[in-house]
């Protein structure tokens, strides 16, 4: 008997990931297919999901691909051509209710996506969409203005997630600062509505969004977990304004000392892009001195790539070696100021969650492995040392 399953395949964010496990729990078990939830936020990762579509092909000539995610959204036509791909959906249509897994993938019994395969730490979905305009995204093309999950779905499908299995649930979407009455306020409910939710984690934030009742957490509320990522991409202000960002490299400072002042153990995550168009080599290294000045740890560095129709594509552009040499450096200098956080830990104690083959991550999101350790187990740890950029502990 021919094999037949639904694989997803995932480029992208957190959001994608959510939306992929729900499409391949909802896929008909009867169907044989390669679901490819594409992404578009740089040129590279277009690239990485024809590359991806290929590969699958060849490694299951069989089964039909479907595509579908931010870049099948905004270039349907590209990957309808490809003679590898039997169908494309666009984000509307992905998690729609449907018999037939080509029409479109989802259910209206369960709007809300979540999951991520079986792991540990799930991903739920809060909204999706983005009402901003920076001038080197697509995505709000793509996922369209920002709409909010109902609170009463969030809540239902955390519970399912734990039902799941899942020991820590991380709420995701497009723009979570943009949640429908606040993302403060809704993590209040959750916590309140679920007792069983003991580890709360947030995916990226925007700064400016930070709201006060999501402050008064970051300062009581233990099951938040401590690790914060925000959205800042750049430490110039000029580079900010033409970026049509809404922050200042002030308020971005502002932020991170008033979360470090909430919570002690607090660590601090950002997205930064290297290279933007008129980016002087003087703007460049302001954005490197905000690594230092935000305390970031653990940063997400993009080389810029100009994306079609975008103000940010007609601006003068630097040339290519320069935007991969300015990555570099801001790659090399976070690097050092992860590891240096990383040894600063050893000797002493941290709260880890174990998702696989005995490694997981700490309150924080520092990477700790624990010799022995079982999926989903959870308390302190002792760590007794750094290997490279993994952390070495036991039970203590």
């Amino acid at each position: 008997m021919r094999f037949v399953t639904t694989e997803t395949i995932t480029l992208g964010c957190r959001l994608n990931f959510a939306e992929s496990e729900t499409m391949r729990r909802l896929a008909p078990p009867a169907e044989d297919w390669v679901i490819v939830n594409s992404c578009a936020v740089t040129a590279e990762a277009v690239r990485q999901t024809r590359q991806a579509i290929r590969r699958a092909h060849r490694r299951r000539p069989d089964a039909r691909i479907l595509v579908t995610g931010c870049a099948a959204e905004l270039d349907r036509g590209t990957f309808e051509a490809m003679p590898e791909v039997d169908r494309v959906v666009g984000n509307a249509d992905k998690l729609i209710s449907t018999d037939e897994v080509g029409a479109g993938l989802g259910t209206m019994t369960s709007p809300v996506p979540a999951g991520f395969q079986g792991h540990v730490r799930s991903f739920v979905a809060v909204q999706t969409g983005c009402d901003h305009r920076c001038t080197f995204c697509t995505i709000w093309q793509a996922r369209g203005p920002s709409s909010s999950y109902p609170f009463e779905a969030i809540r239902d499908a955390v519970a399912k997630e734990i039902d799941r299995g899942a020991a820590e649930i991380v709420l995701t979407g497009v723009d979570i600062t943009d949640y429908a009455g606040g993302l403060g306020r809704l993590c209040q409910r959750l916590i309140a509505a679920e007792p069983r939710l003991q580890r709360l984690r947030l995916s990226s934030l925007d700064s400016i969004e930070i709201d006060d009742a999501l402050m008064e957490l970051i300062a009581g509320e233990a099951r938040l977990m401590p690790h914060f990522h925000l959205s800042l991409q750049a430490g110039d202000d000029l580079i900010l304004k033409r970026m049509k960002r809404r922050h200042s490299r002030a308020q971005a400072v502002r932020t991170v000392e008033r979360i470090k002042a909430a919570r002690a153990d607090a660590t601090i995550g950002a997205d930064l892009i290297a290279g933007f168009p008129t980016e002087t080599e003087e703007r460049a290294l302001n954005s490197l001195k905000l690594l230092e000045d935000c305390d970031v740890v653990a940063a997400h560095v993009f080389p810029f790539s100009p994306r079609p129709d975008t103000p940010a594509a007609r601006m003068p552009q630097l040339p290519g070696e320069v935007v991969k040499a300015r990555a570099a450096r801001l790659r090399e200098a976070a690097s050092a100021r992860r590891l240096t956080w990383l040894e600063s830990l050893v000797g002493g104690k941290q709260r880890v969650l174990i998702e696989n083959g005995g490694k997981g991550h700490s309150d924080g999101f520092a990477p700790v492995a624990i010799e022995g350790a079982l999926r989903g187990e959870a308390g302190a740890a002792r760590i007794l040392r750094r290997e490279g950029a993994q952390l070495i502990g036991t039970w203590a």
